[in-house]
């Protein structure tokens, strides 16, 4: 292995261009890959440039490609959200060409994704496994039968039930909808005076073409201790972590109380890959929840009666979360997605031992864009990248009314975490955000 922080991102994007984990190359697949939509360009155009060095894909989306046509074989017009659509799509394409496999990244996506490798018959996601671990509270029922540690929990329908379930399990409690991700909608609730107004932000919460359910809250303990997200990959059955993710720390303000991420770091040599107990109950979960051939990000919480498992996704992590991985580590998630799409043994050796960290940046009250100011990226001070999401004139708001909005994040490498979060922090200090009201309060504008 290469001595931390050695390596650049630049060098890193040269192994990606290699076939990643030390490979000279990237052998090519014979056949075709199905890629059921791809996300927005900042947050998953690195996974579709690896996976097109695996293999011929033909992407099925709502839309003609644009960044992501360099990377295509081809491409089919279909809803990506309507397995029906998908289907007749897909078939259409079986006609002229081999196809080998179903990919896909996208949360919301992943269940017709399996709808889709079922009707085909050809490797992909799972439809068992994808409904075990998006239903949360089969999720909890499965894993607490198996004799996993999970929160005291209840799923319930409305407001009464919500505050019994809280009264039963003691505040504080955590509500969350069943069936979303990414934070959506789920909030910690410290007393019963609280719990009327989250609970109803729960009950509003949605996501265009995730599920929803009649009785469709989940009300837990709420579970203390350090947050941990693990991307890992299941071949033939048995599960192998890749990329563990220490959360930052969320610091109160304006993101309280919702969950919405922060920052991240991923250190190669974190000392928890290679703990037994952590990888008993990771590889125990995958088998529970039938996890068979797939990519998954799993969030622990690192509790005093050891690890427990919050949920678990059936696709690789958000929040360039893979990203940091292959840049501490060399290991190319995209050229591992393709392998697992096609079934055939991924190459799983670091190359790289290092940590990498981004930092999100959130507006401390909703906002209008004026201007958000960046630094210059500088790689020899271990900043690799300062992104601005917001253009002037765009909103920004906050949870419950604006989740995932931020105006900039700052992505970093160094020798060891601590050195890393610092070059987040002194990073991040140096973005600056010029903006004003919104025309329409908040309030005003949800009422409407």
């Amino acid at each position: 292995m290469k001595p931390a922080g050695e390596a650049t991102e630049e060098a890193a994007g040269e192994a990606m261009a290699a076939g990643g984990t030390g490979a000279a190359g990237a052998d090519r697949a014979a056949g075709t890959v199905l890629v059921v939509g791809s996300g927005t360009q900042e947050y998953r155009e690195y996974l579709l440039r690896s996976a097109a060095l695996r293999a011929d894909l033909w992407l099925l989306d709502d839309a003609a490609p644009t960044w992501q046509a360099p990377h295509l074989t081809g491409w089919t017009e279909a809803d990506p959200g309507d397995p029906h659509s998908l289907i007749r799509a897909a078939r259409a394409v079986v006609d002229v060409r081999k196809v080998r496999g179903v990919l896909c990244h996208e949360e919301a996506l992943i269940l017709p994704a399996a709808r889709l490798a079922e009707a085909l018959d050809v490797p992909g996601p799972s439809l068992t496994a994808v409904r075990n671990c998006r239903d949360k509270h089969r999720t909890r029922a499965l894993l607490r039968d198996a004799g996993l540690p999970q929160p005291r929990h209840a799923v319930v329908a409305d407001l009464a039930e919500a505050a019994a379930a809280a009264e039963w399990i003691g505040y504080p409690v955590v509500v969350k909808p069943r069936g979303l991700g990414a934070g959506r909608g789920v909030a910690l609730v410290r007393s019963a005076a609280e719990l009327r107004e989250l609970f109803a932000e729960a009950r509003a919460a949605h996501w265009p073409g995730v599920p929803t359910y009649r009785v469709g809250i989940l009300v837990e303990e709420y579970l203390d201790g350090p947050e941990i997200s693990v991307d890992g990959v299941v071949h033939a059955g048995r599960y192998t972590p890749l990329f563990l993710a220490r959360r930052l720390s969320r610091k109160e303000g304006a993101l309280s109380p919702y969950f919405e991420e922060t920052g991240h770091l991923v250190s190669a040599d974190d000392p928890l890959l290679d703990d037994p107990a952590l990888r008993w109950v990771l590889d125990k979960t995958h088998r529970v929840l039938g996890v068979n051939d797939a990519m998954t990000h799993t969030q622990v919480r690192l509790t005093a009666r050891g690890f427990v498992v919050v949920e678990v996704n059936g696709r690789l992590g958000g929040d360039l979360v893979p990203y940091l991985g292959f840049l501490a580590t060399g290991i190319d998630p995209g050229l591992v997605a393709v392998d697992v799409a096609l079934r055939v043994p991924p190459r799983l050796t670091p190359v790289l031992t290092r940590t990498a960290g981004i930092r999100f940046l959130h507006p401390q009250e909703p906002c209008r864009v004026e201007h958000v100011t960046v630094p210059q990226a500088d790689a020899t001070k271990g900043l690799l990248r300062v992104v601005a999401l917001a253009a002037p004139g765009d909103e920004r708001g906050l949870p419950p009314l604006g989740h995932l909005q931020r105006y900039a994040y700052v992505l970093c490498e160094a020798g060891t975490p601590a050195e890393c979060a610092a070059r987040l922090d002194a990073a991040a200090d140096q973005v600056r955000l010029k903006a004003g009201p919104l025309s329409v309060a908040p309030d005003e504008r949800a009422a409407s």
